[in-house]
């Protein structure tokens, strides 16, 4: 039968999948020439949301509670976990929980983590003494278990009994559960507490939930004071736009680019970097015997975080032109010297909390990632456009305030990131083509502005309709500029109140 030398054997050599590698610095290089030559005078940042909502829009509710409280059943202590936004979820559903045991919250603990270590308690983000008067009616807050209370577990919290409570429970695993323990003990932890109740709720819990993010929860005065400083400011730097400017939430840090475990094109540097800091923060959870990582099919899925050169080439492509002046929030960019430069090229006017306050402003939240986080949430909130490139609770809440406060529409770009990884691994791409691509995107986050909550949705990202009701006809043909005050000055002075239980 003869034989076959293995030298004639064919290779066959694997094709990466498109969208699986990062070509993005090759793309901007193709289409810069021609972006830079087109004639784009007038700034999208103006007309960019056009979408209205068919069933009209949509305000805050104003009826307040003016009943009194029955004899509390007991004391509740929460340990919030995580960062700025998953304590406030913890803080909210708190609240709802208190609410509907008609116990008394003790102000909720926050635990320190490992990635964020930021030692702040409650009063050094929020004005404890507004969420205590805010909530009168509604729950009882104290910011101390009283001592004869304490005296029965000797003075240790350790003695105090702690429910360990699954994930997403619904709020009548706590009436089942809870509350007969919370009868006997009178007074009860809950530990951890993060995500710990369903978001498919009745109306009075939501409500409370509502009341709590809105309403009762404002940051303290110091951050308050600096946010409003620096929105003012930014402002006042874009008044050719009529004081309107973009925020993009960028999440390109080291641990967020090591913990996504996309590649990039660092090389050698990179990848040794990427090592250090996932074994730094997560201590062998990628090495695990058996785990595979497929960086090529987390790009394609649209999970890599966006780089700031993709961020820029996506607003250029929507029509966003150099005059247009970026917030951006933001931890330490990974390698900032180097990835920043081209988001710098394409918008020379992009800020920070860095830039626009000095040394002595941002001296005493230094240090404290859910302080500065918090100042970034603020000045985020009052933009005109905000961009979130890769999802978690700080733009998940920033869409749903922003809902709150606008009618309803959350003036968010939500890219479509697999479309992206296609389109910024195309050779062939044109300037003409991409820019048809990111005007269909922008339009698509337009369209989606407005988005009513389903059951299992979160309240914090979709607060209507249980947040907000609707407008009637006469009441949309106000001014949207007196309109959007009201909002912004319900968001700082409070004006929801709801039923007690």
């Amino acid at each position: 039968m003869g034989s076959v030398s293995f030298d004639v054997v064919p290779i066959i050599s694997h094709r990466p999948s498109p969208g699986s590698i990062y070509r993005s610095p090759k793309i901007y290089a193709k289409l810069r020439p021609e972006m830079n030559s087109e004639n784009a005078s007038a700034d999208a940042i103006s007309t960019i949301w056009k979408h209205s909502y068919k069933g009209g829009k949509w305000r805050t509710c104003t009826n307040r509670s003016s009943g009194g409280l029955l004899d509390t059943n007991g004391y509740i202590y929460i340990e919030a976990n995580g960062g700025l936004n998953q304590q406030r979820t913890s803080i909210c559903n708190a609240v709802a929980v208190a609410g509907y045991l008609n116990a008394t919250l003790v102000i909720p603990n926050f635990h320190f983590h490992s990635i964020w270590r930021d030692p702040s308690k409650f009063k050094d983000i929020y004005d404890e003494d507004y969420f205590i008067s805010t909530l009168e009616n509604d729950v009882r807050v104290v910011n101390k278990v009283p001592a004869y209370i304490m005296e029965r577990f000797d003075q240790n919290m350790n003695n105090v009994y702690n429910f360990r409570i699954k994930a997403w429970s619904p709020i009548q695993y706590y009436r089942d559960a809870v509350l007969p323990r919370l009868l006997e003990e009178k007074f009860i932890r809950i530990s951890p507490f993060a995500n710990r109740l369903s978001f498919d709720a009745p109306p009075a819990v939501q409500r409370l939930r509502c009341f709590a993010n809105y309403e009762a929860l404002r940051f303290s005065s110091a951050i308050l004071t600096l946010g409003e400083t620096l929105v003012a400011r930014m402002k006042d730097r874009s008044a050719s736009n009529g004081g309107k400017y973009i925020s993009v939430h960028l999440r390109f840090e080291e641990d967020m680019v090591a913990f996504s475990c996309c590649i990039y094109d660092g090389g050698e540097e990179e990848i040794a970097d990427m090592k250090v800091a996932r074994e730094r923060g997560w201590k062998g959870k990628f090495t695990k015997r058996g785990r595979v990582i497929r960086p090529g099919a987390i790009r394609i899925n649209g999970k890599c975080p966006l780089t700031p050169l993709e961020v820029g080439l996506m607003l250029r492509g929507m029509g966003f032109n150099r005059s247009t002046y970026i917030y951006l929030a933001s931890g330490k960019i990974y390698n900032a010297e180097r990835n920043m430069a081209p988001l710098l090229e394409m918008f020379p006017n992009l800020q920070t909390k860095e830039i626009l306050a000095s040394n002595a402003e941002l001296a005493p939240f230094k240090n404290y990632s859910s302080r500065m986080a918090a100042i970034d949430y603020t000045v985020c909130v009052h933009s005109e456009v905000f961009v979130t490139t890769q999802g978690g609770n700080f733009p998940h809440f920033l869409m749903g305030h922003r809902r709150y406060l606008y009618g309803g529409h959350s003036k968010t770009i939500k890219p479509d990131k697999r479309k992206l990884a296609l389109l910024l691994d195309n050779p062939n791409i044109g300037w003409r083509s991409f820019k048809r691509q990111m005007l269909n995107m922008r339009s698509h986050s337009d369209s989606k502005g407005y988005e009513l909550k389903r059951p299992n949705d979160s309240i914090y990202m979709f607060p209507c309709p249980d947040c907000m009701c609707r407008s009637n006809k006469s009441e949309v043909s106000r001014s949207s500029s007196a309109t959007r005050s009201a909002w912004i000055k319900s968001y700082y002075y409070g004006c929801f109140s709801y039923p007690t239980f």
